[in-house]
């Protein structure tokens, strides 16, 4: 299967307080362009039902404004599992 040499990808760092996301075009072999990245501050908002809300909300209008060919996740961390290491 041939790689796609001109796609967008979706990159999001989800949290609970702050979810960081950004969009990069890739052209070519090695060419890679910002197309915009942004912050959403989820601080503000009570309890996680309407913070999940939120982000699902900002996933789906990312993607129907920019239309990625692919997705990355940022695999959630969590201090009370890393602190036991």
């Amino acid at each position: 299967m041939p790689i796609a040499t001109d796609k967008i990808i979706l990159g999001i760092d989800p949290g609970t307080t702050t979810m960081g996301y950004g969009l990069i075009h890739v052209t070519g072999v090695k060419k890679i362009t910002l197309v915009t990245l942004g912050v959403l501050h989820l601080h503000k908002l009570n309890g996680h039902p309407l913070k999940l809300k939120r982000v699902f909300e900002k996933t789906l209008s990312l993607i129907d404004e920019y239309k990625p060919d692919e997705l990355a996740i940022e695999a959630p961390f969590s201090e009370k599992i890393f602190s036991r290491c």
